[in-house]
């Protein structure tokens, strides 16, 4: 794209803001810069609609499906972006093509461990509905035998949400191998592919953070916590340091004060169960009043559900962003066979001509 000649008046009146975004020289027209901000303002507003209201907000699930869905939303907006920008995969340099497929493999790596860690957490959520079956009182008082039953089958819950998710151990290398290979890529020529990876970037950092709080949501520990700090030059840059700055501070001050289970809905499922467990001796003797047995009971059957129906949602979430991903990844690869098919023929045609000549 050729520069406007000396003494043509420039189509920025006070400097091309872009100029100390590429300061290279690089000249963009309108309609790239007008594609480039409406990405990036669009990205600012989801960011800002995970602004905590309260700080308890940031590990409930209600929250977490929100932060999935919008990054889901971002992943499809760069998909619009590079149709819009009419910049083909052949025009692709080929380290962009090599750091996309390594990251969307990454990706697509966390979405399986936390699909694992759903997994887990339902299949411990039978024991509990074991319980409630068994201490069903409103039909009639459980038996001794019923109440040694629910007692063990308490204790094998705990056992089973205590134990880590050897998965999730390998999100928090992941993770910060992506923070490594966030840097934007140089491009030397192409107007479009500056807007493009410049594009990716933001794409990048709002996966690296949201991926980040799920991991560490999901294992109990800070480690996957990946400390990101975004120019002022990008249009997102204070929704988002000022939002990875409260949700991260709330999590490690969380995890400094001892609690060793993060997701709030899982936390009140613990506490109905050490509440019901510590009615229940091993020899099934229950207490004394039926009152506190139904009202534990149903403290129990309606946290548990909150839990599972807020797991299903988010699973879906997480389902969805898997498929963008991969339906996006086996998009690119497409792209290339057909580009690598069309440069063969173009080949074969071209040696023919010089054949006939």
């Amino acid at each position: 794209m050729s520069r406007p000649h000396d003494g043509h008046p420039s189509a920025f009146p006070f400097g091309n803001p872009f100029r100390m975004i590429f300061p290279r020289g690089s000249w963009l027209s309108q309609k790239l810069v007008g594609l480039l901000n409406s990405f990036e303002e669009r990205l600012a507003e989801r960011l800002k609609k995970l602004k905590l209201k309260d700080e308890g907000d940031v590990l409930t699930l209600s929250w977490m499906r929100l932060a999935m869905e919008l990054l889901s939303e971002t992943h499809a907006d760069i998909k619009v972006l590079i149709t819009d920008l009419q910049f083909p995969v052949a025009d692709w340099d080929e380290k962009w093509l090599d750091v996309y497929l390594d990251n969307s493999v990454k990706l697509l790596d966390i979405c399986l461990a936390f699909s694992s860690e759903f997994s887990r957490i339902n299949q411990a959520h039978l024991l509990l509905q074991c319980v409630l079956h068994v201490l069903d009182t409103s039909r009639t008082s459980p038996s001794r035998e019923q109440l040694s039953r629910a007692h063990y089958c308490l204790g094998d819950w705990m056992k089973q949400i205590s134990l880590r998710n050897p998965k999730l151990e390998n999100c928090s290398t992941i993770l910060h191998g992506l923070n490594e290979s966030l840097h934007m890529a140089k491009v030397k020529k192409s107007a479009k592919g500056k807007v493009l990876m410049r594009a990716m970037y933001g794409v990048k950092v709002q996966t690296i953070f949201v991926c980040s709080i799920f991991a560490a949501a999901f294992s109990g520990t800070p480690s996957p916590l990946v400390d990101l700090h975004v120019s002022d030059k990008f249009l997102y840059a204070e929704a988002f340091n000022d939002l990875q700055a409260n949700v991260n501070g709330v999590i490690r001050n969380v995890i400094s004060n001892g609690r060793s289970t993060l997701l709030k809905e899982l936390e009140a499922v613990e506490a109905s169960v050490g509440r019901l467990s510590a009615m229940i001796d091993s020899d099934g003797n229950g207490p004394v009043e039926e009152e506190t047995m139904l009202n534990s009971v149903s403290d129990l059957r309606k946290s548990s559900e909150r839990l599972s129906q807020g797991l299903d949602i988010l699973s879906k979430e997480v389902e969805g962003f898997f498929q963008i991903v991969l339906t996006g990844r086996d998009a690119l690869l497409s792209n290339l066979r057909v580009d690598d098919s069309n440069s063969d023929i173009r080949l074969e045609s071209n040696v023919e001509y010089q054949v006939i000549r």
